[in-house]
């Protein structure tokens, strides 16, 4: 330890400025500089013989004895014509280069196929240029391929710079002649997976063939997924298969193996007489005593992907789903599981779980049973994907679920409805109108406004509402607050958003049928000043419905743009102007209408914009909207509204037994096609009969 601090103590400069001399560092004496010799011509064939020793400092060199590294003879300068590195005798780089090239093609020639893979190649590099390479030359082009490649695709297919070249077969071969690709590549497909390149080789034959190559190359997968899964490359493709190729009992084999090794080795068949199952509750029921080993197996394999990152599989969502549905909510089992999936520092699982079916499922049950900062954290991760996940078919049940399954509704609206509508005036008018228009994204819109309507939720969204009637029972246990009381407060949040992008650009909104539905819905439901958004969409109606009829150059529509087709002649603009006359929706089960509480009064402020072609209306498509004016009880202006129509009864009358244009279109659709079919519709409009009937009653 005495001789280190010395050491360093002596590195410090003195006082003076000067150096301690007394370093014990060992000290090597500075020789002088080294005089540059004359430059001197060397010859390809002379030896570095004729060095002289330097004068100053240098010894004699016995020719038998050691060279130190100081004192190596000085290597003579260049000349123009010489390179600075000499490879071997006589060479210079270029020499040696080419050299170098030749020996490596030597080498590539004495390799298996390599005459043919050089030919393929060639045909490879004129094929890949479709746009290019006329039709005839090309036919002659993939006969020539397939006249090297077929019996040896095997060959090329393992072969890292060859298998583009057995893509192109592919591409350019007929049906007969994949499934002789396929046959040949037969139990080849795993080692093709596992590569970098040849896994897409596996993907075009899949895309491009039929069942039989399916069912060919699928059962190679069988008994090695635990293996593949965890592999970088094979573990895409496998997943692609198990999630758009594979059939029901081909994915149920495949997801079996998750549950341990046994699985793997003795497989359930259609052969064998029964319909192979991956439901875990199902198999726990028939085995409940290798729970224990089935569970810890399915746990750490989904530990195992989760811990490298690697949790994009819908085949490990799958696979999550099976366990969290197979524990005790509340046990330790499933408080451990939520810690693993919370464990994960960018969130990166859970938002891939968003876009499958599975993975969704399982994070609306994750909402419905954790905690109340569990499901803050959740909605965090989800933080900038929620427009996106409103979207998909699967994401969009989790925004679902957050509105009923959330207690804390400023949270909700904060995490979701901003994003949702967009944090800017600017954004919110196209944000709705690409929701409204969206199949998806317009329930996470309408969902709070109309809850679960059998609008919203059809026969082909069976299994949306079933899942969502699962979740209302769980919210019995795990939340506080009413249903009807959160769905207020979600309505609260929407309304100002809502009503302001109606006032803005109503024509934007109510330019599809979904857009006026939306806009109904919002009007009838939402809370607040709805006035502003009433007069907007009344402004939509101005002008005349009449196209033969001049439109009035005094009347603007409220942004300034006149619409392609007047309002009046679409089906939804007269549904949505007749539901907000009516002031509310039509109850089937007590055969009225349930008014909204304030009331619109929406017919009088949408008469002033159609009063100067009020006739038109009352004989067209939307005739109906008038119907309701003159059956409207908040109505002020009912008398002047009768006293126009009967001063035109004669035009109502003609409306009312002629045919309509829509009833020649559909007459003429019907001669062109079979004879026969339904009874044959009443002629004439119905909205101009039933107006003529209360006029004349």
């Amino acid at each position: 330890m005495a001789h280190r601090s010395e050491a360093s103590g002596n590195k410090r400069k003195l006082a003076n400025g000067s150096k301690d001399h007394s370093s014990k560092k060992p000290k090597f004496e500075k020789r002088p500089a080294r005089r540059e010799e004359p430059e001197e011509h060397v010859s390809d064939d002379s030896e570095i013989s004729d060095f002289s020793d330097l004068d100053d400092g240098g010894v004699s060199l016995d020719k038998e004895g050691s060279q130190d590294e100081s004192d190596l003879a000085v290597r003579p300068k260049p000349d123009g014509n010489q390179s600075g590195k000499v490879f071997e005798k006589g060479q210079n780089s270029r020499e040696s280069h080419i050299k170098q090239k030749q020996l490596a093609q030597d080498r590539k020639s004495q390799k298996p196929l390599a005459d043919e893979l050089h030919r393929t190649k060639k045909l490879w590099e004129r094929l890949r240029l479709k746009s290019k390479v006329p039709k005839d030359e090309r036919q002659k082009l993939v006969e020539e391929l397939f006249s090297i490649t077929t019996g040896r695709m095997k060959d090329f297919a393992l072969k890292h710079d060859a298998v583009r070249v057995v893509q192109t077969a592919i591409k350019y071969a007929t049906p007969e002649r994949r499934k002789m690709i396929a046959k040949e590549l037969k139990g080849a497909y795993p080692q093709l997976a596992e590569s970098k390149y040849a896994k897409f080789l596996i993907g075009k034959l899949l895309v491009k063939g039929d069942e039989e190559i399916r069912d060919m190359i699928v059962p190679e997968f069988y008994g090695k997924v635990r293996k593949m899964i965890n592999h970088p490359e094979a573990s895409w493709i496998l997943d692609d298969i198990y999630r758009g190729i594979a059939t029901k009992e081909q994915k149920a084999i495949l997801l079996r193996e998750w549950y341990g090794a046994e699985f793997q080795i003795f497989r359930q068949t259609q052969e064998s007489g029964t319909t192979p199952s991956a439901e875990l509750s199902q198999i726990l029921e028939e085995n409940p005593s290798k729970r224990g080993p089935i569970m810890k197996y399915l746990l750490d394999m989904t530990n195992q992907l989760i811990q490298k990152k690697m949790t994009g599989f819908t085949m490990l969502h799958d696979a999550m789903y099976q366990y969290y549905i197979n524990v005790k909510p509340g046990a330790e089992e499933a408080k451990e599981y939520m810690e693993m999936i919370k464990e994960d520092e960018n969130g990166d699982l859970l938002k891939n779980m968003a876009f499958t079916r599975s993975g969704a499922r399982l994070v609306c049950l994750l909402l419905a049973y954790g905690t109340a900062k569990d499901r803050k954290q959740v909605l965090k991760t989800f933080k900038d994907t929620f427009q996106l996940m409103s979207s998909d078919p699967n994401g969009h049940l989790i925004i679902l679920a957050a509105y009923d399954l959330i207690d804390d509704t400023v949270l909700t609206s904060k995490s979701i409805v901003s994003e949702l509508l967009g944090k800017t005036q600017q954004d919110e008018v196209p944000n709705l109108v690409i929701a409204a228009n969206d199949p998806n994204a317009r329930l996470t819109i309408r969902y709070p406004l109309e809850g679960a309507s059998k609008v919203l939720f059809d026969a082909g969204r069976a299994e949306d509402l079933k899942l969502l009637e699962e979740l209302w029972e769980i919210r019995k246990t795990t939340s506080k607050k009413e249903p009807e009381t959160r769905r207020k407060e979600l309505v609260a949040a929407l309304s100002p958003s809502l009503l302001a992008a109606i006032a803005s650009s109503p024509l934007d909104l109510i330019s599809t049928s979904h857009g006026t539905q939306l806009v109904t819905e919002a009007l009838l439901s939402c809370v607040g000043d709805k006035t502003a958004a009433l007069q907007a969409i009344a402004s939509t109606a101005k002008g005349s419905p009449n196209e033969e009829e001049p439109a009035d150059p005094s009347e603007e529509f409220a942004d300034g743009l006149t619409p392609r087709e007047h309002i009046s002649k679409a089906s939804h603009g007269g549904r949505m102007f007749k539901t907000l006359i009516a002031g509310g929706h039509f109850d089937k089960a007590t055969k009225r209408i349930i008014p909204v509480d304030p009331p619109l009064h929406f017919a009088d402020i949408l008469y002033p914009s159609i009063k100067n072609h009020v006739l038109g209306w009352a004989t067209g498509p939307s005739s109906f909207v008038v119907l309701g004016l003159m059956e409207a009880d908040d109505f002020s202006h009912k008398k002047e509204l009768t006293k126009i129509l009967k001063e035109k009864k004669k035009v109502l009358e003609k409306a009312a037994t002629e045919e309509t244009p829509e009833q020649k279109a559909a007459k003429a659709t019907k001669k062109k096609g079979k004879k026969g079919g339904p009874k044959e519709k009443p002629v004439g409009n119905m909205g101009s009969k039933l107006l003529l009937e209360k006029l004349n009653g």
